[in-house]
């Protein structure tokens, strides 16, 4: 472990929500040796986007700098069904289909993970086996009354809906593999911060000293205001083709584009410093945008893939002869939108409303490449993307 220990906690702070406790990290790291690391794993939704590869990503810099990382499959657990978030009791999964979406994980997951370096566990090895007896006494360890300050219990309790006795063992059966494992650090996102606690109490319960627990932020979807969700129609899977990859990160807008550097990139602090350094200086941020694009295209394919993705996102432009010094406009519409029309007029690129709507059907308006056709169409708050009018008539809007 020769890493320095300032450095090593700026990196993993970097993007977190919280860290509980910065210091008891601080002199874990000073301690020189590889820290226990785990983050668990309810194997319900393996289609796996951006949002969710951020506290695999912050997984993979712990294994950089030499920690032992466990992706721990709650096979267990996914029996029971987590609450989080619930209204209603969930549906607990079957035993075939908690290995069925395991294995999608895991398959997935080793794109980002260092597969030489990572243990791959389930939680039934364990909680099989502690059996009635060895419930009833981990069940003793913790209250009624502090299970009910969990926020959604609190509100299904208050509102009458009915809570099953067996959602209170979620939480307690998440923090005994924190005391079977003997975590020094536990990850999760910001809603699992209730679970991660419990390992706390219960590790100090047992004799162990509470793990460090960092909570992660979920990531803003292409639109920038709502999470990534695939319901909503503004993610990126990490399954898709590398075009389709390209084109949607180049969407996002550049404000947005810091902020998926510091949660998906593994470039250094002092990277990220020096890219924001040129873009203040002057450069262009759709080239600083470029270099995103390939970084994750790259991880999810190949670097072959990602060179091609950008080329190709580049050609569509061709055609016109789009220039390198393409105007930057900001419209600004206190985040009600604004109609196509008006967005190409305030850009330049037509001298009325009623010129855009004639190029429009005239079939001479793209958007990043795209033919557009509706003359309805509303750019939302957030939006970021190159407007083409005819051939030769370029600007990169972002509507704010």
């Amino acid at each position: 472990m020769k890493h320095d220990p300032q450095k090593a906690l700026a990196l993993l702070a970097r993007g977190t929500e919280e860290i509980i406790k910065t210091e008891d990290l601080e002199a874990r790291l000073k301690e020189g040796r590889p820290l226990r690391v785990k983050v668990g794993f309810d194997p319900s939704a393996p289609d796996l986007h951006l949002g969710h590869t951020v506290i695999i990503n912050k997984m993979r810099q712990f294994q950089d700098l030499g920690h032992e990382v466990t992706f721990l499959i709650g096979d267990f657990t996914g029996m029971i069904g987590d609450p989080t978030g619930k209204n209603v009791t969930r549906k607990p999964l079957t035993p075939e289909q908690i290995q069925e979406n395991a294995d999608t994980y895991a398959e997935q997951v080793f794109k980002i993970l260092d597969r030489e370096k990572t243990i791959v566990d389930f939680n039934s090895r364990w909680l099989g086996e502690l059996g009635s007896e060895g419930m009833i006494r981990l069940a003793a360890r913790y209250t009624v009354a502090r299970m009910l300050e969990r926020d959604d219990f609190e509100k299904r309790y208050k509102s009458g809906q009915p809570i099953s006795l067996h959602e209170f063992l979620y939480p307690l059966a998440q923090g005994y593999d924190s005391v079977h494992m003997k975590t020094d650090v536990e990850m999760g996102g910001t809603d699992q911060k209730f679970n991660l606690l419990v390992g706390r109490h219960l590790q100090s319960q047992y004799g162990q000293d509470p793990q460090v627990i960092i909570t992660l932020p979920l990531l803003e979807g292409l639109d920038g205001v709502q999470k990534m969700s695939k319901s909503l129609d503004n993610y990126v899977g990490i399954t898709d083709a590398p075009d389709d990859m390209f084109g949607k990160l180049m969407s996002i807008s550049d404000e947005l584009m810091w902020r998926y550097f510091n949660l998906l990139s593994f470039r250094s602090n002092e990277e990220l410093a020096e890219l924001r350094s040129r873009v203040e200086q002057g450069a262009n941020p759709r080239d600083i945008k470029f270099l995103l694009c390939e970084e994750i295209i790259e991880r999810f394919h190949d670097r072959d893939a990602a060179l091609a993705a950008r080329e190709t996102f580049i050609a569509r432009f061709r055609e016109g002869a789009m220039p390198d010094d393409i105007p930057v406009r900001k419209l600004e519409t206190q985040g009600q939108g604004i109609g196509i029309a008006a967005a190409l007029s305030q850009c330049g690129l037509t001298a009325s409303n009623s010129e855009a709507f004639r190029m429009i059907q005239q079939g001479g308006v793209r958007i990043d490449g795209e033919k557009i056709e509706d003359r309805s169409l509303v750019l939302e708050a957030g939006f970021s993307g190159v407007l083409q009018v005819g051939k030769r008539k370029f600007c990169e809007a972002h509507v704010e």
